[in-house]
């Protein structure tokens, strides 16, 4: 039997049961809304939304920019060419695994020919995003690429100037970085990557004592 977790919450309210939802059966629920959405014109030409993965109680969440074919296809993000290449920069990098942190993108749905999200695309899915980490409460947010790390900002700043360096989002640190699409192209700045996945590690060690 499918159960609406939203409903069936509110009847035990209702009822006068106290109810502390977990992380995972808020995520669950607010997954089911965003597949619905229809804020933006993208909604007509998704196979399906690509809500996000990982651990509901992550201290490190890296945010990109939007699914692309692969990501649109199997409703998961970073499986493809990129996503290989995240997940050796999380496993053989950072000695982690992809459950220990939370993956993510600022846009849910696959723009037309991967092309780059509009400003109005960005408005209306980051009101998700907002909600999506309102839920995990990370530490860290790892932004990677241009898109990402200039809706964080708020800014039109170039990612060249801005990666490397700390900076706040809803008062949750988070540090820009190139896309790994991009180091797919251009396999020199990997070194500046390793630079700023360093500092991420140093930081996320310090969190873990607190």
């Amino acid at each position: 039997m499918d159960i609406n977790i939203k409903e069936y919450l509110n009847f035990l309210r209702e009822n006068g049961v106290e109810i502390l939802a977990s992380k995972e059966m808020m995520l669950e629920e607010l997954k089911k809304e965003v597949a619905t959405c229809r804020r933006c014109g993208l909604c007509n030409e998704r196979r399906q939304t690509v809500f996000g993965e990982g651990n509901p109680d992550a201290q490190l969440v890296f945010i990109g920019e939007a699914p692309g074919l692969q990501e649109d296809i199997q409703g998961r993000p970073f499986v493809g060419r990129a996503g290989e290449l995240l997940t050796d920069i999380i496993t053989k990098g950072m000695k982690l695994t992809r459950e220990d942190v939370y993956i993510c993108n600022v846009i849910k749905c696959r723009p037309p020919e991967n092309r780059s999200p509009l400003e109005i695309e960005i408005m209306q899915c980051e009101l998700h995003l907002i909600r999506q980490l309102n839920i995990i409460q990370p530490k860290i947010i790892v932004a990677l690429g241009k898109y990402a790390a200039q809706t964080l900002l708020r800014t039109t700043i170039p990612i060249t100037k801005i990666r490397g360096n700390w900076y706040l989002y809803n008062n949750i640190k988070f540090m820009p970085t190139y896309h790994p699409a991009y180091l797919l192209r251009n396999p020199y700045g990997k070194k500046e990557v390793w630079e700023d996945i360093r500092k991420v590690m140093a930081e996320y060690d310090y969190t873990k004592k607190k």
